[in-house]
């Protein structure tokens, strides 16, 4: 087995096993890991101001509290003062300084999956957004081909092609029917959780995604005999938090597939009942609650908008 068709490595919220999550020093220590690609989370500020986090609220990784479309970025009590409550502590990036850091000269391999949160106002971050990218120095070429915009409800879909029709899109979530049912014609990617991937409808799933020329990302992958598993599958990115774990054992795996892989059995698959199909479409159930509390019922995207020219870039 090739290394070529091993799947890529990207940081879940950047190298987060070892620095505070959606930290330019996690991001920087996964590129410095060799992974291919970084994971995060974008929500707006009150003043307009596109961060990277994962939470709506400040309250579980810094020192800051409430929510952050409610707070300013700037000024005497603004977010840019906040460090994380992991050590080595740290400030909370913005999307224009992680853009900076993946434009320069030596992280131009280096792509950008950027997980859009249901919290969001989709027209106002999108528009934001394309303004920092846009900003950039040759953005068509250097820096628009290597974003990945996450989403996970159908609203998303059509402001993603009106103010970012020059990046690819992805699904993500925790269910195979609904990317099946109203994602299927929009996005380029799936990102699904492993435990899903790993079912009966999930292997069905990953069989289609192969004949129709998507591609998958599964997360998030922490433990080697995951990490086997799916490299089985075939998936094409491996999302995770321990970056350099993945990459020390996809080498392995490099030199001597056959030998590395008997050492990692299937096993795990019917010891533990999170793999069961019970358990994740009931997890997928509440989690389709939750998104539709925040914007409503998904829905079939009619596609009205004239086609715009994208950019052209392999993934």
């Amino acid at each position: 087995m090739s290394l070529r068709s091993l799947p890529e490595c990207w940081g879940h919220r950047g190298a987060s096993a070892t620095f505070p999550e959606n930290t330019l020093a996690s991001f920087e220590k996964a590129i410095r890991d060799g992974a291919e690609g970084i994971e995060s989370d974008v929500h707006v500020s009150l003043d307009d101001v596109v961060v990277m986090f994962h939470d709506p609220s400040l309250n579980r990784t810094t020192n800051g509290s409430g929510l952050i479309r409610e707070q300013n970025w700037y000024g005497p009590e603004g977010m840019e003062h906040l460090r994380t409550m992991k050590e080595p502590k740290q400030s909370i990036p913005t999307f224009a300084e992680t853009v900076e850091l993946l434009m320069r000269p030596e992280n131009h391999h280096v792509k950008f999956n950027v997980d859009v949160k249901v919290q969001n106002n989709p027209a106002r971050l999108f528009a934001l957004m394309h303004q920092v990218i846009s900003a950039q120095p040759n953005w068509e070429t250097d820096l628009a081909p290597r974003i990945l915009v996450g989403l996970w409800h159908t609203t998303f879909i059509p402001h993603a092609k009106t103010h970012l029709p020059y990046c690819r899109r992805s699904y993500i979530g925790e269910s195979v029917e609904i990317a099946r049912k109203y994602f299927w014609d929009s996005v380029d990617v799936f990102s699904v959780k492993f435990a899903v991937l790993a079912t009966a409808d999930g292997e069905k799933f990953r069989k289609a995604c192969k004949a129709s020329g998507k591609k998958i990302m599964v997360w998030t992958v922490n433990e080697p005999v995951e990490m086997v598993e799916a490299v089985r599958w075939g998936v094409d990115v491996i999302l995770t938090d321990v970056t350099k774990v993945w990459l020390d054992l996809r080498n392995a795996l490099h030199v001597d597939y056959d030998k590395i892989a008997a050492q990692y059995g299937r096993t795990f698959l019917w010891t533990s009942w999170k793999f069961y199909t019970p358990a994740t479409r009931l997890n997928a159930r509440s989690s389709r609650a939750y998104i539709e509390s925040f914007v409503g019922p998904f829905q079939q995207v009619q596609d009205t908008t004239p086609a715009a020219p994208r950019v052209s870039a392999s993934a």
